[in-house]
């Protein structure tokens, strides 16, 4: 128990080669849970006190940390256009500051340069990755109602 009533859980995830790597060669770590645990150590400012990695009996590599259930969850669906606008740029300003921890500035700077092609290739990406989403959201929908996937609604539909 981490304190009264509140059960304490730890998750332990399989942690597998970096997807970047076809692209950038070869991790820098012997454990690909210790680049994870890296990777959260670099963009959160207090990780988690169990965060660890370990290497299985049959070679596979695991981060470990403590399983918490404390997200907050606002509900974007009654924001307007103004309130949308304004957690977009919240989201975006605490994901931009935690991974400006991770890299070097300088270093970041020179790759990206003076000129807006990333600016405009992140754009791109970004309303494709939300076209993408409507689209499977759509497909989850459609199965929900064939009958083809179950789905369990919280506020009792």
């Amino acid at each position: 128990m981490a304190g009264q009533g509140d059960p304490l859980f730890l998750q332990v995830k399989q942690a597998r080669a970096s997807v970047l790597e076809p692209y950038a060669g070869a991790s820098a770590f012997d454990n690909h849970g210790r680049r994870v645990v890296n990777g959260y150590r670099l963009m959160q400012p207090a990780s988690d006190m169990f965060l660890g990695w370990s290497k299985g009996h049959f070679g596979n590599h695991y981060f470990v940390r403590q399983l918490r259930d404390t997200k907050i969850s606002p509900l974007v669906e009654t924001f307007g256009a103004t309130e949308m606008g304004l957690f977009a740029n919240w989201c975006g300003r605490t994901l931009a500051l935690s991974h400006a921890r991770s890299g070097c500035a300088v270093t970041i700077s020179g790759y990206v340069g003076k000129s807006d092609v990333l600016d405009k290739a992140i754009t791109r990406f970004s309303f494709q990755y939300a076209d993408q989403n409507e689209r499977d959201h759509a497909a989850l929908k459609r199965a929900i109602k064939k009958g083809t996937v179950s789905a369990v609604f919280e506020d009792g539909r």
